[in-house]
């Protein structure tokens, strides 16, 4: 009884020293249907609002379509893909016993976006995208698109700056454990 009791507030913990995540999927969720409300209120009218002419614009779009427009009207192959990976994020957060919180902030990010995008694709039938940098030619994208990028590009530095050399760190210690023990060595 009293392992159940102990394994109970381990879970209870974890999942406390979690919220942070919450609080960043919720606040990248809020921004990103703020800007959404804003392109929809205030630039679907005049469609297009060159901030550097020629450069950077924002373009109000209605994506039927994945990244970059691509497989339109695709869409409940997309809701069901989002919704299996926002929950597989989560699950990942909620379930781990170790995560930096450079990871922590990237997965939630990559949920915030995900979640924002399969809003708009329930409700509305498509994406409202805004950013355009008719510079490069770029395809035209939104604030959870941002968070998706973001999200990825952290949690490759997380990978970089932490699991890697924890698993480095992790292989010396294997190798020094499977060293034969000196004759003169004295076990405290």
């Amino acid at each position: 009884m009293m392992a159940h009791r102990n394994n109970d507030t381990s879970v209870y913990r974890r999942v406390l020293r979690r919220l942070p995540f919450l609080v960043v999927t919720a606040l990248c969720v809020i921004l990103d249907q703020l800007t959404k409300l804003w392109a929809v209120r205030d630039l679907k009218p005049i469609v297009d609002y060159p901030l550097i002419r020629g450069v950077f614009h924002l373009t109000y779009v209605e994506n039927r379509g994945a990244a970059f427009g691509m497989f339109a009207d695709a869409r409940w192959l997309f809701m069901v893909t989002s919704t299996i990976a926002v929950v597989a994020l989560a699950g990942m957060i909620l379930l781990m016993r170790r995560i930096h919180g450079l990871g922590l902030v990237a997965m939630a990010m990559l949920c915030g976006g995900g979640i924002g995008n399969m809003i708009d694709r329930v409700a509305n039938g498509f994406v409202v995208d805004f950013f355009n940098f008719e510079l490069i030619h770029f395809a035209v994208f939104n604030v959870a698109d941002v968070f998706v990028c973001v999200g990825v590009g952290l949690l490759c530095l997380d990978l970089i700056l932490f699991e890697f050399r924890d698993s480095g760190d992790g292989q010396k210690q294997k190798t020094s454990d499977c060293e034969k023990p000196s004759e003169d060595r004295t076990d405290v």
